[in-house]
């Protein structure tokens, strides 16, 4: 089944989320597949908030692994406490790194990566994926992003 985005153009981003969030919900409802879930939510993250990178990474083992994504090709493998990603992990919170370069240990997946927002779902209490989104201009991130994404993280946290 087509599934199709209505995003108004010249509208703030806190209204794309307020327009975008539901969206996602309602594309997400009764599908019971994770991989076409996370899919469909990086696609209609990217496209339809301009990100420049979307993706999932999956608690596997000791290690979060690539999930789905949109945008250059990423780091496969993190670490727990390593980079933006394996902190946001090991703390179970929502990290906004307003500069990647002043992060200690950042790991430049892409050069072109200038700031991003990690968030965590969890399962059973513990981190169970992370969402990460960067952009490719400092300082992209703010409140509303983290208001709304951790809004979308519960919706993802009644996925899994």
């Amino acid at each position: 089944m087509a599934e199709e985005l209505i995003i108004q153009e010249g509208i703030g981003k806190e209204e794309k989320y307020q327009s975008l969030i539901p969206q996602i919900k309602a594309l997400v409802t009764g599908e019971p597949d994770m991989t076409a879930n996370l899919a469909n939510i990086a696609s209609a993250l990217k496209y339809g908030m301009g990100f420049f990178w979307v993706g999932f990474y999956l608690v596997k083992n000791d290690e979060l692994v690539l999930g789905p994504f949109q945008g250059p090709i990423a780091c496969t493998r993190i670490q727990k406490g390593k980079g933006v990603c394996g902190t946001t992990w090991e703390k179970g919170a929502t990290m906004i790194v307003p500069n990647v370069d002043e992060f200690p240990g950042h790991i430049a997946c892409s050069s072109d990566s200038k700031s991003e927002i990690v968030l965590p779902a969890f399962k059973n209490g513990e981190v169970a994926l992370i969402l990460d989104v960067d952009s490719d201009q400092l300082n992209d991130f703010d409140s509303v992003d983290e208001l709304y994404l951790e809004r979308l993280m519960r919706i993802i946290e009644g996925l899994i």
